[in-house]
């Protein structure tokens, strides 16, 4: 049986017992973690190789709707590892089952809340990907969730511990571009029209009920699985839901911010086309261009996406934010790292190249070695929780800004938006039996 650490601490003291706290985390840092993997696709497959890579991690289970999925995933464990996870196709049975240490949650983002609220309650520390809910109340609910069961959850947004975002964020904290008055995050990529494509009989190695789960039963189409799912609006939020978390939450950590006052989105698809779902075929329904601006106190934030006109003319990097301050203006990249640009005449930029990890370009690795030792020290992780519950909350409150074609003004610490019930409505969703959502 395992004893929560805190616990055993103050039993410790209190029966005068000799083991010392660095003795205690030393005994920590030599067990090893029994590890499950809950949607086994691509990208969780890159988040469980950097697990097992720690030499703390031992994979025992892999869960997934798709027996393809979890064979390819299978496929490469086996080449880190002798270890043999036992298949699943359905979390609850695992989490019964195997009562792992460690738990990470790799779904398309309408499966992220339960599975990560049954693994907290079940005793499991959790790494989950962001966003860490399709709407807000499923982000409260697993931070609470989280708190309530004292367990440490760390969420995917690997760039608050790349280096070169770090060092990017004190030079900004120090005064390196002045003071900042207004934020532009982006991501640019090309694309066209949208042509609908034929409702088909999902494959039978995909339990299709399963992988809608409360999320209504959508007709299956390729294309949806198992990478397109973030442009369906049942499953995700599209790209402000997918690539806007990850900038605006760079947003909220340089700026020591943790949501708006007011929150104004417009967007649509004059490009991919209208909507489509029919009996017979049916296209995506996530805007292929949106812009969104949020307000704060002492500065203004923008978000500006577009999967169209992929082009020259926009040099430079097609995604991250610019910071603009009084100094100058400073670009907070990915693949090329950071770059100052001085707003007086002759002055020299300064730049800072990144530094990502194999194969995949993040850095996976970084926050997994926070995760293991925020579990160890009982400290918050990185990435915790709570503080990637507001930056989800950005891309979700521009969503719901969208939807109902208003500003709506938002009252973060009760996270309600100010006098208006239709749009507190969209805080939340109706789940699909038998399915029930959360409690906050």
């Amino acid at each position: 049986m395992s004893i929560d650490r805190r616990h055993f601490l103050k039993a410790s003291m209190a029966t005068g017992l000799a083991l010392g706290f660095p003795q205690l985390i030393n005994a920590q840092r030599n067990k090893t973690y029994r590890t499950a993997l809950v949607g086994s696709g691509w990208w969780g497959t890159n988040i469980l190789r950097e697990a097992v890579a720690s030499g703390r991690c031992k994979p025992v289970a892999l869960v997934d709707v798709d027996t393809r999925q979890l064979a390819k995933c299978h496929a490469e464990v086996a080449r880190w590892t002798s270890d043999q996870p036992t298949h699943y196709e359905d979390y609850r049975e695992m989490l019964a089952k195997e009562k792992p240490d460690i738990t990470i949650v790799a779904t398309p983002d309408h499966w992220h809340a339960l599975p990560t609220i049954a693994a907290v309650q079940a005793g499991s520390h959790v790494y989950v990907e962001k966003p860490i809910g399709h709407t807000v109340m499923e982000g409260r609910a697993m931070v609470n969730a989280a708190r309530a069961a004292n367990r440490v959850v760390q969420v995917g947004t690997h760039r608050r511990i790349s280096p070169h975002n770090v060092s990017g964020r004190k030079f900004l904290q120090e005064g390196g571009a002045g003071q900042i008055g207004m934020v532009r995050c982006f991501v640019l990529y090309g694309g066209g029209a949208e042509r609908p494509r034929p409702i088909v009989e999902p494959p039978k190695e995909l339990n299709w009920d399963l992988y809608c789960g409360p999320a209504p039963l959508r007709p299956y189409s390729e294309g949806i699985h198992p990478k397109g799912f973030r442009e369906y609006l049942d499953f995700a939020n599209g790209t402000l839901g997918d690539w806007g978390v990850h900038w605006l939450d760079q947003v909220l950590w340089v700026m020591n911010e943790k949501w708006p006052k007011s929150v104004y989105c417009t967007g649509g698809r004059p490009i991919k086309g209208p909507a489509v779902l029919t009996a017979t075929e049916q296209t995506t329904d996530s805007p292929d261009h949106q812009m969104a601006t949020y307000k704060f106190d002492n500065f203004t934030a923008t978000w500006e996406h577009r999967k169209f006109s992929d082009n020259p003319a926009e040099k430079g990097e097609n995604v991250g934010c610019y910071f603009y301050g009084t100094k100058g203006t400073f670009h907070m990249g990915w693949n090329r790292g950071w770059t100052f640009y001085p707003q007086g005449r002759g002055q020299q930029e300064i730049h800072e190249e990144a530094q990502l990890n194999l194969p995949d370009g993040q850095n996976i690795k970084g926050l997994w070695t926070d995760f293991l030792e925020a579990i160890e020290t009982g400290r918050k992780p990185v990435c915790d929780i709570e503080a990637i519950h507001y930056s989800t909350n950005m891309s979700l409150l521009g969503m719901l800004s969208h939807k109902l074609g208003r500003s709506v003004t938002w009252d973060g610490a009760r996270e309600q938006c100010l006098g208006d019930p239709a749009a507190d409505r969209l805080l939340r969703r109706e789940y699909r039996t038998p399915w029930v959502y959360p409690k906050v």
